[in-house]
């Protein structure tokens, strides 16, 4: 018998669970590091797994009781060719299993199951849309072609200003000198870390960038302005094709929205509920 609900949101940066009883009582929670398709199934399966055991574990109850669990994933990357069809070979111990896009479930949280869209703005970006009977994503397509207005975009223009300066094609300024002191201002060392840089590594210059501009760093402040508007790129195709609401969600939301243009922000809805709600719906709680 189903009486525990479990939700998880699988993402580039880390992953969370929420555990509670049928009647939505939060019973535990897990947190562990990143957890989308892009790192393979073994690594997937041990980092859902140790989220998911903390959650049990918080809650006092063990492995046997996993099979009393109607569990809702969203997982970042779900959307590539095959990667269903994998992660159904997975082996995890609940009694029912939900697959969907960590989008997806954030679109459910943050319009409770009904009709909007949900822009995320963390290490990547995209957006779900659900209206008039049908849901789909906007971008997303992953780092570096895709993922406008994120965290790893932003961490990129901001390692290629540094490089230019560094090299005399721009002024040097407070923002380029940061993060050309994580490498001891070596052009040789971010190449080398360049060749292996996640897009996580990327958007932890992200948080740097925003304090920059916000402390009026010219080119600080162009990297952000020029992510603002493809953030509202994005919140303008929601609202042509079709969707009631648009929410914004993700870690770089918060620091974006004073960079929208007014009357951009005034469109936005505040989210009704957050991820592991949205996949904790999906689970059938």
């Amino acid at each position: 018998m189903i009486d525990l609900f479990l939700g998880v949101d699988a993402g580039g940066s880390h992953c969370r669970a929420r555990l509670t009883d049928a009647a939505g009582r939060v019973l535990g929670t897990g947190e562990a590091g990143p957890a989308n398709a892009r790192i393979g199934l073994e690594k997937l399966r041990a980092t859902l797994m140790e989220t998911c055991d903390q959650a049990l574990a918080q809650a006092g109850l063990g492995a046997k009781d996993a099979a009393r669990i109607g569990a809702g994933l969203g997982i970042a990357g779900i959307s590539r060719p095959g990667v269903r069809d994998a992660l159904n070979t997975l082996g995890l111990p609940f009694a029912t299993i939900r697959w969907e896009t960590d989008a997806a479930i954030a679109n459910l949280g943050a319009h409770n199951g009904g009709d909007g869209a949900t822009l995320i703005l963390g290490t990547g970006s995209i957006a779900y849309v659900k209206a008039n009977g049908g849901a789909f994503s906007i971008g997303g397509y992953g780092f570096p072609i895709s993922d406008e207005g994120s965290g790893a975009a932003l961490g990129l223009s901001a390692v290629r200003h540094a490089l230019r300066a560094l090299d005399g094609r721009t002024k040097p300024t407070p923002l380029s000198s940061a993060i050309t002191s994580r490498f001891s201002h070596e052009t040789p060392r971010v190449i080398a870390w360049m060749d292996t840089a996640t897009p996580k590594e990327y958007a932890a210059f992200a948080p740097i960038v925003f304090d920059f501009a916000e402390a009026d760093d010219e080119i600080a402040r162009s990297i952000v302005e020029s992510a603002a508007l493809h953030v509202e790129q994005f919140i303008e195709t929601i609202f042509v094709r079709g969707a009631p609401r648009c929410s914004l969600a993700g870690g770089l939301a918060p620091r974006m929205r004073p960079w929208l243009r007014e009357r951009t922000a005034a469109r936005l809805s505040p989210p009704l509920g957050d991820p592991l709600d949205g996949a904790l719906l999906l689970a059938g709680l």
